[in-house]
């Protein structure tokens, strides 16, 4: 006996049918039911009665349609695309069959061909990129993954901020978490001086591709080709790797993920929601997380190495370095400010030669001369600041706050007196936190 295929249309029609045959519906209401005539239900009820349950299944089915196209048109089809677009998707091979070879089939037809054929696989088919696990470095210390986390650590009650992170690979522990505006060279110098005086130097730090630790720009042939942060941990004899894809750190991506869950949801227990009173209860959080979720390294030898630098040494460790010339006046300028080296025996014999200028986190400036300090007055500044200035990294956190505090005054200042403008010495300030200190 034959197996028969029924749809779950024609089981349908079938149940209806033994209803009208058995006296329990009328055929007008059969017919209702299944959306059809009263004399095509009689013609269906007849065929049932002569041929049975075969009689009530399509006729088409197993059959090719009639919109099939011929065989050998698929074929040539087929053989021009591994012939000369083996590499097009099937939406573009149909556009070349249409433009070159006046084939015209569409490109979800000529998918199902590919695919068949095997030129072309599914996305679902395609072999996804295996990231596979990395066991952990076996000793505190030697390699500390870093990462700044862009989020909205204070919900509704303030405003978004990066809490920058900082966790030893070998155990999960977290061993610097600093809030912050943005990520900037500037900040990333301060909460690295902050770790490596808690903890001593680790052997590397493991970090993404973001600027502030790697040169990005293709084809540059100035500079040292290391950054601002990359030259601090070199001259500290650190090591900076840079991971290729966010997968290959996982573990810092993991704990962001971990920290916008619970420690989004301790500062709101504690009612936290400023920048400066997260950063006081910090170091209390990272004590009692480490407590709980810290791991033991497979090895107990600690990788961190004894600072040996003293302050004055990290100040100029973990300062903004540029090399700068001497003018025939006697001037250097420097972030838009001109300084006056004052003359004596030393000055007067560096014009045209370069200096070296280092700038602080506390915004003050040094200016040297192969390791000798230069005694400089500021002569001028430039005070034009225009719409779309270019900002360097380590200033974008400071502009940003300035920005949004004299756009939160000057709403204020509209809604009371109308229009204001901001001063531009205010917002040469905010570019330049030295030139205020002065």
């Amino acid at each position: 006996m034959a197996l028969l295929t029924m749809s779950d249309k024609e089981l349908s029609r079938l149940q209806v049918i033994n209803d009208v045959l058995n006296k329990r519906l009328k055929q007008k209401d059969a017919a209702s039911i299944l959306s059809l005539s009263t004399r095509q239900l009689q013609r269906l009820i007849k065929a049932y009665q002569a041929q049975g349950t075969e009689a009530l299944v399509s006729s088409k089915r197993g059959k090719p349609s009639n919109r099939k196209y011929p065989e050998h048109v698929k074929e040539y089809a087929l053989f021009l695309i591994k012939r000369h677009y083996s590499d097009f998707g099937p939406t573009l091979a149909a556009e070349k069959l249409a433009e070159r070879h006046e084939i015209y089939v569409s490109a979800e037809t000529l998918r199902h061909w590919m695919i068949d054929a095997g030129i072309w696989i599914t996305r679902k088919d395609k072999n996804r990129r295996v990231h596979q696990p990395r066991y952990r470095r076996e000793c505190f210390g030697e390699l500390i993954q870093i990462d700044g986390s862009e989020h909205y650590w204070f919900e509704d009650r303030g405003k978004k901020c990066t809490l920058l992170v900082y966790v030893d690979d070998a155990t999960g522990k977290l061993v610097e978490l600093r809030f912050v505006h943005s990520e900037s060279t500037f900040d990333y110098f301060i909460s690295t001086r902050r770790y490596i005086e808690k903890y001593g130097k680790p052997v590397a730090f493991y970090s993404d591709k973001h600027a502030v630790f790697r040169v990005n720009k293709t084809g540059a042939t100035q500079g040292t080709g290391m950054t601002q942060f990359g030259r601090a941990l070199h001259e500290l004899n650190i090591e900076m790797i840079c991971a290729n894809s966010s997968q290959a750190k996982g573990r810092v991506e993991r704990m962001n993920k971990t920290l916008q869950d619970r420690l989004v949801k301790e500062l709101r227990l504690l009612n936290i929601s400023d920048m400066k009173t997260a950063n006081e209860y910090l170091p209390e959080f990272i004590e009692q997380f480490n407590n709980k979720f810290g791991k033991q390294p497979f090895n107990n030898k600690n990788l961190h190495r004894p600072l040996h630098e003293d302050t004055q040494a990290l100040d100029d460790v973990f300062s903004w370095r540029e090399a700068r010339t001497v003018t025939n006046s006697l001037t250097v300028q420097y972030d838009r400010v001109v300084y006056l080296l004052e003359p004596n025996s030393i000055t007067v014999d560096l014009k045209r030669k370069k200096v070296e200028i280092f700038d602080y986190s506390d915004g003050t400036v040094s200016i040297r001369y192969e390791g000798l300090d230069l005694p400089y007055s500021v002569f001028d500044k430039v005070r034009q600041v225009k719409q779309a200035a270019v900002v360097s990294n380590k200033r974008l956190g400071s502009v940003l706050q300035f920005v949004q505090e004299e756009q939160e005054k000057e709403s204020v200042k509209r809604s009371q007196h109308g229009p204001v403008r901001t001063g531009q010495k205010d917002i040469y300030r905010a570019y330049n936190p030295a030139a205020s200190s002065k």
